[in-house]
């Protein structure tokens, strides 16, 4: 593909498919991202639309041993019958596949071998895992070498061939004057000498843009191609015309234009070449995340160590990995201890420790101590796989900045063509002779040369690769680039509290009884003024609310639960528990009723809190969230428990405000406690007392006074507020749930996050609309010079060799423009 063109004639060809509900093609990568049934059509067929459109897809062949293979016939159609296999021949010694790299993977391959009884020798499972991972790139980097032997050709016989010929125009005066070389000029040997070079350059060189342009020519989809070689035609087959019209003694010109026709190829294939190595720096951080993933894993079976191919790795496996290795797969530790690298997933430069039954991430690096683990996710679940996956979608997708570019493009090719079809005529009507029939042609080639779809197909594509493999090296993970786009229109921002704002891990901080005992760290106090409660003990509140919390999920229960444990009490079971979304909890413990809640709770059971609602007050003032706790219908007591704020969450606010952007905090904390904990913060605007089921009418609201809303939460209950807004942003400290309706996740739960991902949308959509007016003012000032606009005035005609060089100079600079985010840095405003 070669311009916005052919990504729009290649998506219409795969949607023209029976069963393709939805096909995204990408410039930049050169991917297709296709939904389709798979009991209407499958990848062979679509492989057959594109061929049918004119294009091609990289294909390749793979050899895999078989130890086993009862029934060849079977595991032929099973291995047909895997997305991403076009071919497949099976004996009972090999199975020979062929494949649409990144579409198929070893594990798929093998598991249907096994389900038709075969088996995969042992031998080089390893190297073959190595080969699927690279072998899109290694297909890339021979078109690479193609392209290159194309160019080297191209300039063999272009550079003598341009030489000669601005010898004979840039001397002709002197040599004639002298009589030197009259051969030059005076016999046609040296036109013949000129068709010779330029004949391989024309025919072999250029032979992609004639073959691609007779394609689109066929499907009535005109593109870059048929720009180019319609120029390079021109001037080629006018020059072969005027040296067999002088065999007849017919004269069509004085002038040949091999040369011209010869460098415009090799002009664009230098620009084409210098494109693709840039293009493929754009896509360098994918690359380095795909290699962090190590090819072999240590397994301990049966007491006994043994190397396999890490796609061999099954969920429950031990594995064991020594200082300097990666951990292959995610899991659990459990044993040994050590501190492991994990910035290549999460941009985190200090090493985490990790002890028995903490998370270990594939791909991360072990530094010190020696550990086990037992393998919790493998092949395509792993975190990384996830990364890697969630990049390349976003990378292959479009964001709404491009529909401009893409309706352009649509109509540009015709419309360029008309105004070369109206150049010629204007300026050979102007004097209808051979010398104007030359001046017109080569002004048509020019207008034809000049034209670059390409740089404005290119303009979105490269700066959303280049963004979010950066935002992946950051930590900062974005699903799309709308998502960027939308990022980058952001002003107004909410917070949920905990968990965001928050560590995450709230901890008791006091306990008071009623009616007198007060528990504050290790001291107990009287409290006056005691109301008629039922006569417990410190411990036997704290028994009874840990036992009817243990079953809840919530954060603050977790605390009073992990605070009871730390004092050495033993929780009694609890019975008949049920949590009230938002406002509590109750359930039966030691045949008491306990219930656990909120002051609004309290009042719905026609509890009374009176005397407790000062000291209620009080905690919530200093930014505690009080619990009441009742016991068989009586007010039992309070226990307060406080989240505490992130060390970031202050200056990370403050950033944001300063960016121009909204801040607000999302409770459901009472306006009390919200307000202490806003005042530390620093904030004005927060919301309280929300209700997990209202967050996404808080997103909504802000919505329907025109802003453009983030949302940034962890929590399953996060997740119709994160959906709702304009932007999601989830922690990846918090819930697949959460990550998954997210449009951007942080990888750490580190708030400075947020101000990398608004940041770089920013320099992102920035940097597109640099591409955008390039590539426009280009186009605009530079098709009407190359008609000849300013000869009238300046006398000034542009060559088709400046316009090749203009060309192929347009798309080097919208890629390299792009290129320029690898460089992006969040600042601290």
């Amino acid at each position: 593909m070669t311009c916005a063109s052919c990504v729009a004639h290649v998506e219409h060809g795969l949607q023209d498919t029976n069963g393709v509900s939805k096909a995204v093609v990408n410039l930049a990568t050169e991917r297709a991202t296709v939904q389709y049934d798979p009991n209407m059509t499958n990848v062979p067929d679509m492989v057959w639309h594109v061929q049918d459109a004119g294009y091609d897809v990289i294909t390749d062949k793979l050899e895999l041993p078989l130890s086993q293979a009862p029934q060849p016939e079977a595991a032929q159609t099973a291995l047909q019958n895997v997305p991403g296999v076009l071919k497949a021949l099976v004996t009972p010694e090999k199975a020979n596949v062929e494949i649409v790299p990144g579409a198929v993977t070893i594990s798929a391959l093998r598991a249907a071998l096994e389900g038709a009884g075969a088996q995969l020798a042992s031998t080089g499972q390893g190297a073959q895992a190595l080969e699927l991972v690279d072998r899109e790139a290694l297909a890339r980097q021979r078109e690479l070498a193609s392209e290159q032997r194309d160019l080297i050709i191209g300039l063999a016989f272009t550079i003598p061939l341009f030489v000669f010929a601005m010898s004979r125009d840039l001397l002709h005066g002197v040599l004639m004057r002298h009589d030197i070389l009259p051969w030059l000029f005076e016999n046609q040997y040296a036109d013949w000498a000129m068709l010779l070079l330029a004949a391989p350059v024309y025919f072999y060189v250029g032979r992609n843009y004639h073959r691609g342009a007779l394609k689109a020519i066929q499907h009535r989809a005109p593109n870059m191609d048929v720009l180019i070689s319609l120029g390079t035609s021109a001037a080629f087959w006018y020059s072969v015309a005027i040296l067999v019209a002088s065999q007849f003694n017919f004269y069509l010109g004085d002038h040949v234009y091999f040369e011209t026709a010869a460098v415009i190829i090799t002009l664009i294939k230098v620009g084409k070449f210098l494109e693709a190595r840039a293009k493929g720096k754009t896509s360098a951080a994918i690359k380095q995340l795909m290699n962090l993933a190590p090819k072999t894993a240590r397994v301990v079976r049966d007491g006994a160590e043994s190397e396999i191919a890490v796609d061999q790795v099954r969920v429950g496996d031990v594995l064991l990995v020594r200082p300097g290795e990666r951990v292959p797969v995610d899991g659990v530790a459990l044993s040994g201890t050590s501190s492991v690298d994990e910035s290549m997933l999460t941009g985190e430069s200090i090493p985490v420790e990790k002890h028995v039954g903490d998370k270990v991430l594939g791909g991360t690096m072990n530094k010190t101590g020696a550990f086990t683990f037992e393998a919790r996710k493998v092949g395509k679940e792993t975190a990384l796989a996830q990364i890697v996956k969630l990049v390349e979608e976003a990378q292959t997708s479009k964001a709404p900045i491009q529909k401009l570019a893409d309706q352009i493009s649509a109509i540009f090719v015709p419309v360029v063509l008309v105004i070369a079809a109206a150049t010629f005529i204007l300026w050979w009507l102007l004097n209808p002779s051979p010398a104007a029939f030359t001046i017109a042609l080569s002004n048509a080639i020019a207008v034809l040369i000049i034209a670059c779809p390409c740089a404005l197909g290119l303009a979105t594509p490269t700066a959303i690769m280049v963004s979010t493999g950066k935002g992946a090296e950051l930590g900062v993970l974005i699903r799309s680039g709308e998502a960027l786009e939308l990022a980058d229109k952001i002003n107004a921002i909410i917070l949920d509290k905990t968990g965001t704002l928050t560590q995450g891990k709230p901890t008791v901080t006091d306990v008071i009884l009623a009616p007198a005992l007060r528990f504050a760290g290790a001291t107990l106090t009287e409290a006056a003024g005691a109301p008629q409660a039922p006569r417990l003990s410190q411990d036997e509140l704290l028994k009874l609310t840990a036992s009817a919390e243990k079953f809840s999920e919530h954060p603050l229960g977790q605390a009073i639960v992990e605070y009871t444990n730390a004092r050495g009490l033993l929780i009694p079971p609890a019975v008949d528990f049920k949590a009230l979304a938002g406002h509590g909890i109750r359930a039966r413990v030691d045949s008491r009723d306990v219930i656990i809640g909120n002051s609004k709770l309290m009042v719905d059971e026609k509890i009374s809190t009176a005397t407790l609602d000062k000291l209620a007050r009080k905690l919530a003032d200093e930014g505690k969230t009080p619990m009441f706790v009742a016991v068989d219908g009586a007010a039992a007591g309070i226990i307060a428990v406080a989240d505490t704020l992130k060390p970031e969450a202050h200056d990370a606010v403050q950033t944001l405000e300063k960016m121009k952007i909204d801040v607000y905090m999302l409770t459901g904390d009472n306006q009390r406690t919200a307000s202490a904990i806003a005042k530390q913060i620093g904030m004005t605007n927060y919301f309280a007392d929300v209700l997990p089921e209202h967050k996404e009418q808080k997103v909504r609201e802000l919505q329907t006074q025109g802003k453009r809303v983030a949302m940034v939460g962890d929590g399953i209950n996060d997740a119709p507020a994160l959906a709702a807004a304009d932007v999601g942003i989830a922690l990846g400290t918090g819930t697949d749930v959460a990550m998954e309706a997210a449009d951007v996740t942080l990888m750490r739960g580190d708030l400075r996050g947020i101000l990398t991902a608004i940041q770089l949308a920013r320099a992102t959509i920035r940097t597109i609309y640099g591409n955008y007016f390039w590539a426009f003012a280009y186009n605009v000032l530079g098709i009407p010079i190359a008609a000849g606009l300013l000869y009238p005035t300046f006398g000034i005609l542009l060559s088709p060799v400046i316009a090749a060089a203009a060309m192929a100079f347009s798309s080097i600079f919208v890629v390299t423009n792009s290129l320029r985010l690898r460089n992006f840095q969040a600042k601290q405003v």
